[in-house]
């Protein structure tokens, strides 16, 4: 069972969304919260495996809650929850640490998948947030000819590795499907981490798309 916190300023949005996440006995929500400055406390309280946190609400917004609860030693990771198309919010909620983005009318199969994938320890960042974080990105800095030299880098492996967490497989599918063991995926992993320069899978995946390695096609919503 995975337990979570929900972070949203609008009761219904938050009853809409505890519906939806508890539906299947899947997910466990513990806690709700009206806005950004009640996170801390309640992590601190009921110790969730991740936060589904909205982006704008009234007296702190997700991204500086997410960045102080990411300054907390052994923080659940958050995914954020959003409908809007401006890049610099998305980006700047992934410069404080948020672990996924997945948008609020997205299917109750993607929401649950997406909860799970981050709560394991995963990356989910869905298509259409990620076509917008990649042509913003690109109309501020078009064509960085050293990603294609990283991404050159990589072994067959790691490639293969770096697609599985773009379609937001954690360690033990990702070792299931390519016939290995787990340790030897978070080996993978550890070395994509190196070669990319990325703090953790949201960003490796990120630069696999502004790369052009990796379609925003191929982004999150597949599930294995």
């Amino acid at each position: 069972m995975t337990k979570v916190i929900i972070v949203d300023d609008q009761a219904l949005v938050r009853i809409g969304l505890k519906r939806i996440l508890t539906h299947q006995d899947r997910v466990q929500v513990i806690a709700e919260c009206e806005d950004g400055d009640e996170v801390e406390e309640a992590v601190s309280l009921h110790r969730p495996d991740a936060v589904l946190m909205d982006v704008r609400m009234k007296r702190m917004d997700g991204i500086e809650a997410t960045r102080a609860l990411a300054a907390r030693a052994a923080a659940p990771p958050v995914m954020m929850l959003t409908t809007f198309d401006d890049e610099q919010i998305l980006w700047a909620a992934l410069d404080a640490g948020a672990a996924g983005f997945v948008l609020k009318d997205a299917s109750a199969d993607e929401l649950i998948r997406a909860t799970r994938v981050v709560a394991g320890g995963g990356a989910w960042i869905d298509p259409e947030v990620a076509g917008r974080l990649i042509a913003g990105q690109r109309r501020l800095m078009p064509g960085d000819p050293t990603e294609a030299k990283v991404i050159a880098t990589l072994t067959e492996r790691e490639r293969e590795v770096l697609v599985l967490m773009a379609k937001g497989c954690l360690n033990g599918e990702i070792a299931a499907l390519l016939g290995v063991d787990e340790a030897t995926v978070k080996t993978h992993v550890s070395n994509l981490l190196g070669k990319l320069g990325a703090r953790d899978r949201a960003a490796a995946i990120v630069f696999a798309y502004e790369s052009g390695f990796v379609s925003t096609g191929l982004v999150g919503g597949t599930s294995t």
